[in-house]
């Protein structure tokens, strides 16, 4: 299986009312400049998973998005491609009605719809289900970028990087419309967890600007905070998300599970944070989202 490119888990957490000028601040705080090669097949995967304004934090911005692929292009790799496979509606329809197709078509990058095949099969270290189907860029791509907006989720605990790979390749052809009623969700952290396992992702972006709070995924209170976390270990730049919202590592079950397998870093005592610090960051998401700083611990 592919390897992550960097193994250290470092994280950059970067505050700025804009969201593009933030993403740039968190990849650079961990030099994510130096991680693309020329050879490289780039695969950006963005959290598209309703027919929704970005405003509401049930989906990524599309200036956000063409931030993201700028980054990218300082590298001049081989391809880059914006993949992805919507939950709820089809990612076409998504893509127009939201504007991220007009996005992928003046940066000339490609567009792969994960929902449909052709396909390579893997395995999964889970009950049901035990395997399933995924676009054989699965096999080409030599790099891959989770882009998500963090957000509280009703069933999954939270929504980051990693949720976002885990929803956002499984087909719905084999899966459904929307995919949780074909199996998926009857253990759908056991699903993460073994989605994880077997996806690496080298680069998380994780946006709260704005963050959903409330009754997340789709009917909760956008709040922007400024802040983005970015990183080269997903499990790491995950907790530090739910640590914004509330959360230690134990508290998501896909989380905790992924540290217990040394698939990723749980504890912040041996993550590499620059920029802000998690005790200024988790107060200054609290202080913008809830009137009032605090701090997990």
């Amino acid at each position: 299986m592919r390897q992550r490119r960097r193994n250290t888990p470092d994280i950059g957490i970067a505050r700025n009312s804009n969201e593009s000028i933030a993403i740039k601040e968190s990849l650079d705080l961990i030099e994510a400049y130096n991680l693309i090669n020329p050879n490289d097949i780039v695969v950006i995967t963005p959290n598209w998973v309703q027919p929704k304004d970005p405003s509401t934090g049930d989906v990524v911005g599309q200036e956000s998005l063409r931030a993201v692929i700028r980054y990218v292009k300082q590298n001049n790799p081989r391809r880059i491609v914006v993949a992805t496979g919507s939950a709820g509606k089809s990612t076409p329809e998504i893509m127009k009605v939201v504007g991220y197709e007009k996005v992928i078509q003046e940066e000339q990058v490609e567009f792969v719809d994960l929902n449909h095949g052709p396909f390579t099969r893997i395995s999964l270290r889970h009950n049901s289900p035990s395997a399933t189907n995924l676009n054989k860029l699965y096999e080409e791509m030599t790099f891959l970028i989770s882009f998500a907006q963090l957000k509280i989720h009703s069933a999954a605990t939270i929504t980051a990087a990693i949720k976002n790979i885990a929803l956002g390749w499984p087909p719905a052809e084999e899966h459904g419309h929307p995919k949780k009623n074909l199996g998926i969700h009857n253990d759908l952290h056991g699903f993460i967890r073994a989605m994880a396992e077997k996806i690496p992702i080298d680069l998380s972006i994780v946006s709260a600007n704005p963050a959903m709070v409330g009754t997340g995924p789709h009917t909760g209170v956008p709040r922007h905070t400024g802040i983005v976390i970015s990183g080269t270990d997903p499990v790491a730049t995950d907790v530090v998300g739910a640590r914004l919202l509330g959360f230690q590592c134990e508290a998501v079950r896909y989380l905790w599970e992924l540290k217990n397998a040394n698939v990723g870093v749980g504890d912040i005592e041996q993550m590499n944070i620059r920029g802000l610090s998690i005790t200024d960051a988790e107060k200054a998401f609290s202080l913008a989202v809830y009137g009032q700083e605090f701090t997990v611990e």
